[in-house]
């Protein structure tokens, strides 16, 4: 193989790439969010600067993939924090745990979601609506809802879907120290809200070494939402560069 030929491809393996060359589209996006206060000291512990934290809230969040173009359905869930970049409110993607391995690849490749495996589910159970997510064979979360019990306004869903979003963009050089760490920002829009729900919600997070989402402990439950959706991600613009100036 020329190395023109080596150029033109943008993963590994060479040959038989990790995901698909495709910008994706998402069709049926089911989310089931839930909204928490929790503790500002274990908030500001994990929130890189320059970010800056607004109020202790995170957002729990299930999203089942109904049909993905280049992937296929799947199932991811995380936690997204409440912050301020340059005046702008936004989240930082903490935490994202997901059942498909092309979808993790090129998250963390392409862009900078902080992806890992996982198995997250999103269902409906006796009149509520489920979300969980185990790490190997133990639960570290459950959320629950009651499903579809009230309307929620179509533009207050897309504006908790399309929120400013920030992520930490590391790569590691040969020598094991970074080549690449930036901050960097993304956000939907090119959104269509198809149905949004509010409802009685609870969240119950589990301790585990691996997967350390109850570090960051469920004080009290702001709000939840159910929301159904077809979106494409945008690329990521770097916002802040870690290693400028650092020799």
């Amino acid at each position: 193989m020329r190395e023109h030929d080596v150029r033109r491809h943008v993963t590994t393996p060479l040959t038989s790439p990790a995901y698909a060359p495709t910008v994706p589209r998402f069709t049926d996006r089911e989310y089931l969010n839930i909204v928490y206060r929790t503790d500002p000291d274990a908030l500001r512990a994990v929130v890189p600067e320059p970010l800056r934290i607004t109020e202790p809230l995170v957002r729990f969040e299930v999203m089942r993939m109904g049909d993905v173009t280049g992937y296929g359905p799947y199932t991811e869930a995380g936690q997204a924090l409440a912050v301020d970049f340059e005046g702008e409110r936004g989240e930082y993607l903490h935490a994202m745990y997901l059942d498909n391995f092309p979808a993790t690849a090129s998250g963390r490749e392409v862009a900078a979601y902080p992806k890992v495996i996982g198995s997250p589910a999103l269902y409906v159970d006796s009149g509520a609506l489920v979300g969980t997510l185990d790490h190997g064979t133990l639960r570290v979360a459950t959320a629950t809802m009651g499903y579809k019990q009230h309307e929620l306004d179509r533009s207050e869903a897309e504006a908790q879907i399309g929120v400013p979003t920030f992520m930490l963009k590391t790569i590691p050089g040969y020598d094991g120290s970074p080549r690449v760490q930036e901050l960097v920002r993304t956000r939907i829009t090119d959104l269509t809200v198809k149905g949004a729900w509010t409802g009685p919600a609870r969240l119950q997070l589990f301790e585990h070494a691996l997967a350390p989402l109850a570090d960051l402990p469920v004080l009290e439950v702001v709000s939840a939402s159910h929301i159904l959706t077809d979106l494409t991600l945008n690329g990521v613009e770097p916002v802040h560069d870690y290693l400028k100036g650092v020799a």
